[in-house]
């Protein structure tokens, strides 16, 4: 049986994403083709490159709906083994680290749009709820990011005693409580609303502020602070 079609080295000028990227650069390949590279081989009908466009296709296109993949989820294309699945997987952790860095390259936090661009790529893409807290010096530059629980679909317990230890240890002036919303629909629930007014007011009793408690969706937000709900 005749395999050729499926090294990178066997197809057309044209289609070979490995020497596209060497003589145009990487902004000039798809996401398949950049895909492609990772996967390095197709199956016995498909090029690397269509069983690319397929992965691509089954996440209409967009790279935020291919990282919410799991490696069972991506080794359901034929072609594609548990090896192929971690490469993908690492690779796209690599890119929202890349991406969490550039954010953090600016520490100072001076509203509810800093904030977000800071946490957002903890927390959005996820398919549970986690509820993480930024905490800030007086300055309002950041300190540190703590991950205080991580839960189910639509709700995750969040443990006060948690979060005012986590400031004290770290002698932090001011907090801003985030969690994710996987629906995507960021109104705050009843349940969001009683636990930050909950929190403002154990923090007014530890000296502790209550910045703002940052709901994330899908590339938006919703800020308590901004809706004047604090």
């Amino acid at each position: 049986m005749n395999h050729e079609k499926l090294s990178i080295k066997s197809w057309s000028e044209d289609d070979k994403p490995r020497e596209k990227l060497v003589l145009k650069g990487s902004t000039t390949l798809s996401h398949a083709e950049l895909l492609a590279i990772l996967i390095g081989s197709g199956n016995r009908t498909d090029s690397a490159v269509e069983l690319s466009k397929k992965i691509m296709n089954s996440c209409n296109g967009k790279i935020n709906s291919l990282s919410k993949m799991s490696i069972k989820d991506l080794m359901e294309f034929n072609g594609i083994g548990q090896a192929k699945a971690v490469s993908i997987i690492a690779a796209l952790e690599l890119a929202k680290r890349k991406a969490k860095e550039n954010s953090a390259d600016k520490p100072s936090v001076t509203s509810s749009i800093d904030a977000y661009n800071h946490m957002r790529y903890d927390l959005e893409g996820l398919d549970h709820e986690q509820f993480w807290v930024l905490l800030l010096n007086r300055g309002n530059i950041i300190i540190d990011a703590i991950n205080i629980s991580k839960g189910g679909v639509s709700a995750t317990v969040v443990d006060p005693k948690l979060i005012f230890a986590s400031a004290l240890q770290e002698k932090a002036s001011g907090i801003i409580l985030f969690h994710n919303h996987p629906s995507g629909n960021i109104s705050p629930s009843k349940s969001d609303i009683t636990l930050t007014r909950k929190l403002k007011e154990g923090g007014e009793l530890l000296e502790i502020n209550i910045i703002d408690h940052i709901i994330v969706g899908q590339n938006t937000y919703f800020s308590f602070a901004d809706e004047q709900m604090l």
